[in-house]
Formats: C-alpha cells, sequence, structure tokens
C-alpha cells in the first residue's frame, strides 16, 4: 500500500488512540487560530489530492472555522437556548462552499492536466449552485418520476406549472 492508503486508514478509524490524540492536539490549535487562516499544506493530504489539490505554485489552502451543526436552528418565537455562540437563528442558507479555487498562475495553466481546473465552466461553481451541497439543497441529487418538478429547477418548474400556454389552432 500507497502512504496515502494508510493515512485514510487512519483518518477512516476515528476512535483510534492515535487519531483521538491528533485531534484533541489539533482542536486546541485550532481554537488559537482565527476563523481564517493560511495554512502551507492540506490537513488531510489524501482527500485534497483527490479533490485535485498538487503541491505546486498556484494552489493556496485555507483552513476556515465552521460553526457547529449543519444549519441554523428556526428556533420558536426567537428564543434560544445554550452557549452565547451558538444562539444564532434564521432561515436554512445555501451551501456556498468553495473546495477548490485555482488561481490564474501561469505554472498551473501551462500543466496539461490541470488546464480543466481553471475554465470557466469551473469557475465560481459554489455561487452557481453547481457544488455537490448545492445540488443537495435545490434537491438534484435524484432522478426519475420521483424528482421531475425539481429540475431544471423549482422556481422554473413553478413558473412552468404558473403559465397558461395556448395552441394556435385548437
Amino acid at each position: 500500500m500507497g502512504a496515502y492508503k494508510y493515512v485514510s486508514e487512519l483518518w477512516r478509524k476515528k476512535q483510534s488512540d492515535v487519531m483521538r490524540f491528533l485531534q484533541r492536539v489539533r482542536c486546541w490549535e485550532y481554537r488559537q487560530h482565527p476563523s481564517i487562516v493560511r495554512v502551507t499544506r492540506p490537513t488531510c493530504p489524501d482527500k485534497a489530492r483527490r479533490l485535485g489539490y498538487k503541491a505546486k505554485q498556484g494552489y493556496v489552502i485555507y483552513r476556515v472555522r465552521v460553526r457547529r451543526g449543519g444549519r441554523k436552528r428556526p428556533v420558536p418565537k426567537g428564543i434560544v437556548y445554550g452557549k452565547p455562540k451558538n444562539q444564532g437563528f434564521g432561515p436554512i442558507s445555501i451551501s456556498r462552499l468553495s473546495l477548490l479555487m485555482l488561481l490564474t498562475v501561469q505554472s498551473v495553466n501551462r500543466t496539461p492536466g490541470l488546464t480543466g481546473s481553471a475554465r470557466v465552466s469551473t469557475s465560481r461553481r459554489e455561487l452557481r449552485g453547481l457544488t455537490s451541497a448545492g445540488k443537495k439543497y435545490r434537491g438534484l441529487r435524484g432522478k426519475g418520476h420521483l424528482h421531475h418538478k425539481a429540475r431544471p429547477s423549482r422556481r422554473a418548474t413553478w413558473k412552468r406549472n404558473q403559465t397558461l400556454s395556448l395552441r394556435r389552432y385548437r
């Protein structure tokens, strides 16, 4: 097995002594940093390489602190409990998370295998709802007759159903 196989095996077994110790130390260390910090190398290199990361000029990695939980809770009457840090409330927001953005550095553009990552079609994917989380939010994960009202979008489907279109000769 290669080195990345061993690393991914470690990440899979999060209850092992090594990972529990690493996570405890890193958790304390990350709390001392600001919420957005630039890092020299990825925390999980095998996952980063699967997403398209290469250790060369033009790739920049940031670690961003994300609040706990998948969404803000719609709390009744605006009453929130718990720690003040977790007392935000509001509607479910769209997932806009860019996992891999490439700068237009010449060394990246010259590499034949990486030019696909710098194409216009892959730029600003998180703002266009094309990431996996964005598609999940819009209900575009499934296929077939159960999901035909989600495509091309819920708003387009609603508009199509509300518009009266009559044939000329009827």
